[in-house]
């Protein structure tokens, strides 16, 4: 597919996300967008698609997140986004191919397993935040793929359903501020990478009405299963191509 269809597949299923279907449609974001443009562009173009999603999700659920998991993985998730713009900027493409494709798996991989945290027996210790806010942090600057970390340290804190999406939504608004003046200085996100990515905003809030209809309308075990076949695909893609 062309690129401006790619970016317009990009906007939609980050209106998808925020619209209720759950974190697997944001991860294959930069995949797709990695098969017309090069790895570092894709990163930067979804960056203010999920920051419009980011500021459509916030006001349903302002001051319902976790506070103390908030901040126990802010601080740690600052170091991991400075180390992942770090790599995002010095690799050369095709190296980032192949973390992407393996970011891409682990994400499917987490999606597989997640069902299994809930029943787990779970002592919190401070440090899985940091461990988490730290993860979280660095994929999300190295290929917006930072949801696994802090959803399962969510999952196995028995998070409350509200305040779980609550704090994810907190938690990757601020990682998604702190990496916007970084890929602006580094270059990751440049005018020409915003131009491609402006037209397709007003998809998003048609993305965020689709996926509360499709909510209410699909199989939510099939289009999980048709999303994990979707991510384990492209994955091994992007880290055998």
């Amino acid at each position: 597919m062309s690129q401006p269809v790619m970016v317009a597949l990009a906007a939609l299923l980050v209106g998808l996300v925020k619209g209720g279907l759950g974190p697997a449609p944001g991860a294959l974001l930069v995949p797709l967008l990695s098969t017309t443009m090069p790895v570092t562009d894709a990163v930067g173009v979804t960056l203010p698609m999920l920051m419009v999603g980011d500021w459509f999700a916030l006001p349903v659920y302002w001051r319902k997140w976790d506070g103390q998991a908030l901040r126990l993985m802010l601080p740690a998730a600052v170091i991991g986004v400075g180390m992942g713009v770090a790599l995002l900027t010095t690799l050369p493409d095709d190296a980032l191919r192949h973390v992407l494709g393996a970011f891409t798996l682990i994400v499917a991989l987490y999606k597989l397993g997640s069902d299994t945290l809930q029943s787990l027996t779970y002592r919190p210790r401070a440090w899985h935040g940091w461990l988490a806010g730290w993860g979280s942090g660095f994929g999300s600057a190295l290929a917006n793929a930072g949801a696994p970390p802090v959803t399962a340290y969510l999952l196995l804190r028995g998070t409350a359903p509200t305040a779980f999406i609550a704090t994810t939504v907190a938690f990757f608004l601020v990682v998604n501020l702190l990496k916007l003046p970084i890929f602006i200085v580094t270059d990751v996100l440049d005018g020409s990478t915003l131009a491609r990515t402006l037209w397709a905003l007003p998809l998003i809030p048609l993305g965020v009405w689709l996926g509360k209809e499709l909510v209410q309308r699909i199989n939510q075990r099939k289009f999980e299963w048709l999303m994990l076949i979707l991510l384990f695909w492209i994955g091994s893609s992007l880290l055998v191509g």
